[in-house]
């Protein structure tokens, strides 16, 4: 059975009171590259402010680990 290792990133939303955005060329090339390392998105986010305004996306990556 493989032993895995985790990583989780944060990734604020740029501001914006009613269309919160992220720049999603830039957070292809950062999934890309994590992904070149062996890493595999398994679970991705956002969480809530007030009003129901999103704050961040928190990516989960799992990889086995190396021994």
């Amino acid at each position: 059975m493989p032993n895995w290792e985790y990583k989780t990133i944060h990734t604020p939303f740029t501001t914006g009171w009613s269309k919160p955005s992220l720049d999603s060329t830039a957070f292809d090339d950062f999934l890309n590259r994590l992904g070149s390392e062996g890493w595999e998105l398994v679970s991705i986010f956002t969480t809530n402010l007030e009003n129901g305004r999103s704050g961040e996306v928190i990516a989960a990556f799992k990889r086995v680990r190396k021994e």
